[in-house]
């Protein structure tokens, strides 16, 4: 996977996010997969532009079409993006964004609970 990771549109990190869903993808199925679709040729333009950019691979062909696969993490992708997000909209701070997401009913109490345990146990593990 690529250390380094590439600036990418909100349209290039969707076809991107299906990919990382089915580990391995051609553009039929990311055209397919995507809800509102723009044209076939556009998403193969995606996933061209998406492999400059050393976010996917070439894994193989099949047929005329190939398959490609991701070249980055999913999780270091998404930090960062989340990163931006908080930063652009909540001046990074992270309790905006979730009491935002409690005002929107996008959390629920269960979920709270469980980042108050994962939280202690990242406080646990630093603390040994």
């Amino acid at each position: 996977m690529t250390p380094n990771l590439p600036d990418l549109s909100r349209f290039e990190l969707q076809c991107l996010r299906l990919v990382w869903d089915r580990g391995e993808a051609s553009a039929r199925e990311v055209h397919q997969a995507l809800d509102l679709p723009p044209s076939y040729s556009t998403v193969r333009t995606i996933l061209t532009r998406l492999e400059e950019k050393g976010a996917v691979e070439r894994v193989r062909l099949d047929g005329k079409a190939w398959v490609y696969r991701s070249a980055v993490d999913a999780s270091a992708v998404q930090r960062r993006e989340l990163g931006r997000f908080m930063e652009t909209l909540f001046g990074g701070r992270a309790d905006r964004l979730v009491s935002t997401l409690a005002d929107m009913d996008a959390i629920s109490m269960d979920d709270l609970r469980e980042l108050e345990r994962h939280l202690d146990d990242r406080s646990e593990e630093e603390s040994s």
